[in-house]
């Protein structure tokens, strides 16, 4: 047992060895996190000097897991005497049970220690490298130690309590027992994390009860959660894993912001991005439309709440503009880092009025999209006076920041990640291909919210005139003609860039393309360069930087891939779409069910199973919301006023599906379909699996 053991409920997580223990470096993922501020780097336990080792990992449910060890070196196993029970559960704060349990025949008397010690590094300067500025103490009760840490204004508490007598240190609390033979002694360890202002309590305390949840209050919202998304009965494994773990990696990923703490929206992933991330909420929401709509009015809200209202260099901020991230910890705090919030994205704010338009369509909630009409005007206006950097009428991205802002404000953000087919890297002011698909598909949506909802035919029939033009420019510019497909980017001189990459699979559910020209990028996305027999690779196997674990130049993404079924379908590719679905959800069965942030674009049959990618998020949010769109996109599902429409196209691998309780504007509804697609007559197996 190797695997790091995750414990979430979206504001607070703990990352810990096999054994319950963290033993942090100050660049590693381990520990106990809230509000992007790690509270515990060390929590190690010890009987009598020793330390513990795991004979089993129950992980439970996503906000609780229990250990099942046995002191000293594994060769003590056989006929241990004595074996502890460590069982955890996150919520407000963390809860740890130890129960010791005495096998032998005579009482044990015990030294029980609990090592603790808090860096309260922030995500931002474990990722980044952050010097701290702020001073460290310790304060030591009877049976309670609390860390310490302060800077000015900006202070951070490990509040940690026994329920049993201790002697407690500057490092930790131990607790000298005795067990009787054959029986047990338990003790009980609450850990607050806490963030105290200047007048004393709990910052978020005061802001809003709901922030003070219970292990039991956080037990019953996950019951609460699964009885009331859709249910599905499916006979297909892959489909009915893959659903059932990514509802309850959603459920653990619900971040509930201070600024409306009563609802939730997607938090990116565990660890890095465990904050208000808008590019990954957005998408998140997108894909969940069909299961739990309430996601995509919160993403709605908070980020039109942050959204730009003026020009800030260092924050990448400007009019109009909606947020890449929101973050808490230190360097934020100080002004050392710009995400407070940071706007470095070119891509959240057309794709802040699509899910806008796309949501009414299937709630029927045009009270929301009236409340927020001034929030979409000026997202819409983005797109035309800021988004065109370079004033040729397509949106662009130039960092404002030019010292720690992000080079490119797309999803494929590392600075390798937009390239030409020869190696040459490109760089900025770039206009990806997706981002004139993004701003098409915002105008026709915001023409329509305009015309139907906020009574303003001018603007509606402009958007129209300009989303058409648009369009067409965009057809001629971006073609690559001797190629057949789109160029990844136009540089600042109006050149192609022109590697073959996924990004030109987003333009399919936009419905920017001319049908011929869809069927051309239909026919790449699923050739050998750029389908790996699992999903689309992000960068074509033809592109001189590929590599197959390369985490923008190759790897595959299920998020990325989602989206492209999705548009696939749009275009009446519904064979191609049923491959794309059917290829990640088997890939989701290697990683237990849950869909990976990203895993290798290597051949399935040279590796036979998906690889895994190293450092990849998990649970990672817009590849938990792929399965809801995979699924949405098998099954053809579509609003249409009060009804909600179903077209499947479904491989014949999968026998039947049914969803039950599919909720929108209709109340609830239900779906129902055969596998009848061939998929082995068009793409013979690339191997097994």
């Amino acid at each position: 047992m190797t695997e790091p053991v995750r414990i979430l409920d979206g504001n607070s997580f703990m990352i810990s060895r096999p054994n319950g223990d963290v033993d942090a470096d100050p660049a590693d993922r381990f520990g106990l996190f809230s509000f992007d501020t790690r509270f515990l780097s060390r929590w190690r336990l010890t009987v009598n000097g020793e330390p513990l080792n795991p004979m089993s990992v129950d992980a439970g449910d996503h906000f609780q897991s229990r250990f099942f060890l046995v002191p000293g070196a594994p060769t003590h196993y056989v006929d241990a005497d004595l074996s502890v029970i460590r069982e955890r559960s996150i919520s407000s704060w963390l809860a740890e049970r130890l129960i010791v349990l005495n096998h032998g025949r005579e009482p044990a008397e015990l030294a029980l220690r609990v090592e603790a010690a808090s860096d309260f590094a922030s995500m931002y300067g474990i990722l980044f490298g952050e010097a701290k500025g702020g001073s460290y103490g310790v304060e030591v009760g009877a049976e309670e130690l609390r860390l310490c840490y302060a800077r000015e204004r900006f202070r951070r508490e490990t509040l940690i309590v026994a329920s049993e007598p201790a002697d407690v240190d500057d490092s930790g609390l131990t607790f000298r027992i005795t067990v009787p033979a054959h029986g047990e002694w338990r003790l009980d360890l609450r850990v607050e994390m806490l963030a105290p202002g200047r007048h004393g309590g709990d910052i978020r305390q005061k802001l809003h009860r709901a922030h003070r949840r219970s292990p039991e209050e956080v037990r019953q919202d996950l019951a609460a959660w699964l009885d009331r998304v859709p249910r599905l009965n499916c006979d297909w494994a892959p489909l009915r894993e893959t659903y059932r773990r990514s509802l309850t990696d959603m459920a653990a990923l619900r971040y509930r912001p201070l600024t409306f703490p009563d609802e939730a929206l997607p938090a990116a992933g565990l660890p890095w991005y465990m904050v208000i991330s808008g590019r990954d909420s957005l998408i998140t929401s997108l894909q969940s439309l069909a299961v739990a709509p309430e996601l995509a009015a919160t993403t709605l809200r908070m980020l039109g709440v942050d959204q730009g209202s003026k020009l800030d260099d260092f924050r990448d901020e400007e009019p109009g503009k909606i947020m890449r991230e929101f973050r808490y910890g230190e360097a934020t705090a100080f002004g050392e880092s710009p995400n407070s919030p940071y706007f470095g994205s070119a891509d959240t704010t057309p794709l802040y009025v699509m899910l806008m338009d796309e949501y009414e369509r299937w709630t029927g909630d045009d009270k929301l999209v009236r409340e927020y009409e001034p929030e979409a005007r000026a997202a819409l206006a983005w797109i035309d006076e800021y988004g065109d950097v370079l004033g040729n009428g397509y949106v662009s991205y130039l960092p404002r920041n030019e010292r720690s802002g992000i080079v490119n404000q797309v999803w494929k953000e590392f600075r390798e990640a937009i390239c030409y087919a020869d190696g040459r890297i490109a760089t900025p002011p770039l206009a990806t291909c997706e981002l004139q698909g993004y701003a098409y598909d915002a105008k026709r949506r915001g023409a329509r919210m305009a015309r139907e909802i906020w009574g303003d035919s001018a603007l509606a029939d402009r958007l129209e005139r300009e989303a058409d033009d648009l369009r067409d420019r965009f057809n001629r510019d971006f073609w690559i003609a001797d190629r057949g497909y789109y160029a990844l980017a136009l540089d600042r001189d109006g050149n192609q860039v022109d590697a073959l990459a996924s990004n030109m699979g987003h333009l399919l559910m936009t419905g920017i393309l001319p049908p011929d020209r869809a069927a051309a990028v239909a026919e790449h996305l699923m050739a050998p360069s750029l389908y790996s027999g699992w999903g689309v690779r992000s960068l074509a196997t033809t592109a001189r930087r590929y590599n197959p674990l390369g985490y923008h130049l190759g790897a595959v993404w299920p998020f990325d891939n989602s989206l492209i079924a999705w548009g696939l379908r749009r275009y009446g590719f519904d064979a191609e779409a049923a491959r794309i679905a059917e290829g990640m959800l088997q890939a989701g069965m290697a990683f237990g069910g849950r869909l990976p942030e990203a895993f290798g674009g290597y051949d399935r049959a040279l590796t036979r199973q998906p690889v895994n990618y190293p450092s990849a998020c998990s649970p990672h949010a817009w590849s938990t919301g792929a399965a809801f769109l995979l699924l949405r996109t098998l099954l053809g599902l579509k609003p249409a006023g009060d009804e909600l429409l179903s077209d499947p196209a479904v491989p014949a691998s999968i026998e039947r599906i049914d969803l039950l309780d599919v909720p929108g504007r209709w109340g609830r509804s239900d779906a129902f379909a055969r596998g009848r697609i061939d998929l082995t007559a068009r793409w013979p197996s690339p191997g097994a699996g």
